[in-house]
């Protein structure tokens, strides 16, 4: 009986412990987070903590910090290589508050020979003589055949972090490690931190609203360096989140290739390093040079066909979100060295999950730039909850970058001073306030000149631009249609990086 009055009590405990377990799988777990300003960090739905070990210049380094849903799908951070690294993900709080090692020191045991050690003086020379009687079997037996079958590795293996980091590897091969690692994503984050810890800063080129872009020496290659103030951590993570979104590496943007941060104590440094690109931004590029027709197009074909991947939702197991930028700008566009051109600073975009039909919004006090937003930004009449409208407002800021290159586009020696779009309409800084009295109200958008129509290249970026600018979203032209028109007039040379 006394039994019996106890099991109801039993049954309802573990009714209860497995109904908390549920609700912590639903919600975000908190971990133990060295990369973190405050030491802790809470992952999202579905995220886990995550523990790891690696072997740098011998000896061990630790990290502990939390993974997002997205990093458990696409990164190897869960998987452990051979005697270089140990990694673990863990799903209750806290539980990665332990600190892991690579060679675990072994307890101390009496003199003498184990059992162990016995058998295996041995059984060692006697396994010995059996595989080499095998060898000799099968080395006769492929002599027989005439040939031997190649050595396969598995695609499926993930490269290793002392394979990654071998010395004679250039930038070029870590990205094409990234590109074929498996995961399409990214370098591991120990393999990142590693990057960033070694690389020397030259020299400022750059600064903004988040910091300073600097280029920095890895293994004598330049490197750009952005390095985020402390008070925009959330800038800096939301961008190197975005960098490593699976299969978004493409030709024409931004070459992600490390995230880090730098604590002495007293301050915080936040690293995006990337690529670099000597001419820098597309508006730096204009400003200094106009271009010649076949360089006009062939930048326009590039800018177009990195947002058009951008755009691009990719199906699959290992498959890519479609990304709206909200920030498409001529100073966020870089020049690479063969005349192209690669979509950059992504620290605004927002990621579209079509399966759950949800957008990823970045939940920091930044917004797009005034002079380019659409006009159903600047009169707040856009619906964020429909992502098609996130892609149409890059479109018409698309058709104002076009229409800078344009401008500086050189026919029979005749071109124009570089300017930005509506400079004759607004101050240099314009207000919100400013931007919708021209672009809702007035309906102006930035002249295009007569002259163009003499010259088949310009007349087909004119078309373009009116295209990109209609004050209705859905009439605008999606970005494939772009890459796609431009290609048509384009002659576009055999270009390497």
């Amino acid at each position: 009986m006394a039994r019996s009055r106890r099991c109801p009590a039993a049954g309802t405990t573990a009714a209860t412990l497995l109904l908390l377990y549920l609700a912590q799988l639903g919600t975000g777990l908190k971990c133990v987070c060295q990369l973190c300003t405050n030491k802790t960090c809470e992952t999202g739905a579905d995220g886990a903590c995550w523990n790891s070990v690696m072997l740098i210049d011998g000896k061990e380094e630790a990290v502990k910090s939390c993974l997002s849903p997205s990093e458990m799908k696409g990164q190897v951070f869960c998987y452990s290589s051979r005697n270089v690294s140990k990694r673990n993900c863990c799903f209750t709080d806290f539980c990665n508050n332990e600190t892991l090692r690579l060679y675990p020191e072994s307890p101390p045991r009496a003199p003498g020979w184990s059992k162990l050690e016995l058998a295996a003086v041995l059984l060692v020379p006697l396994c010995l003589l059996c595989v080499g009687a095998l060898l000799g079997v099968c080395t006769a037996h492929a002599k027989r055949c005439g040939r031997r079958r190649p050595h396969k590795h598995d695609a499926e293996d993930p490269p290793d972090d002392q394979s990654l980091m071998s010395p004679n590897k250039c930038l070029k091969d870590l990205i094409f490690d990234m590109s074929t690692s498996g995961s399409g994503s990214g370098l591991p984050l120990l393999v990142q931190r590693t990057i960033a810890r070694t690389i020397v800063l030259q020299e400022i080129v750059g600064k903004g609203r988040y910091g300073e872009v600097w280029r920095g020496k890895w293994r004598g290659e330049d490197v750009a360096v952005k390095i985020f103030s402390s008070r925009d951590e959330r800038s800096w993570f939301r961008e190197a989140e975005i960098y490593q979104t699976i299969l978004l590496r493409h030709e024409n943007i931004l070459g992600f290739i490390a995230a880090d941060n730098k604590d002495n104590g007293s301050w915080t440094q936040l690293w995006l390093v990337s690529e670099y690109h000597e001419h820098g931004s597309l508006f730096d590029h204009l400003n200094r040079y106009a271009v010649s027709v076949d360089a006009m197009l062939l930048l326009a074909l590039s800018i177009a066909s990195g947002l058009a991947h951008l755009h691009m939702e990719i199906i699959g197991t290992q498959g890519k979100p479609a990304i709206a930028h909200r920030d498409l700008k001529s100073k966020n566009i870089l020049v690479k060295k063969n005349g192209t051109a690669a979509v950059a600073d992504l620290g605004l975009a927002v990621k579209h999950d079509s399966v759950t039909n949800s957008i990823d919004i970045p939940s920091n006090h930044r917004v797009g730039t005034k002079r380019y937003m659409a006009p159903e930004i600047l009169d707040e009449t856009i619906n964020i909850s429909n992502f098609e409208l996130f892609k149409r407002a890059d479109m018409y800021s698309l058709g104002l970058v076009f229409w800078e290159l344009a401008r500086r586009c050189s026919v029979r020696g005749i071109y124009e001073d570089y300017q930005l779009p509506y400079y004759d309409m607004v101050p240099s800084d314009p207000s919100i306030e400013d931007m919708r009295r021209i672009v809702c109200e007035q309906k102006l958008r930035p002249n295009i000149p007569n002259q163009w129509q003499s010259c088949e290249a310009l007349r087909v970026m004119g078309k373009i631009m009116r295209e990109c600018w209609y004050a209705n979203g859905a009439a605008r032209l999606t970005a494939l249609r772009v890459k796609k028109t431009v290609s048509q007039v384009a002659v576009v040379p055999d270009v390497k990086d």
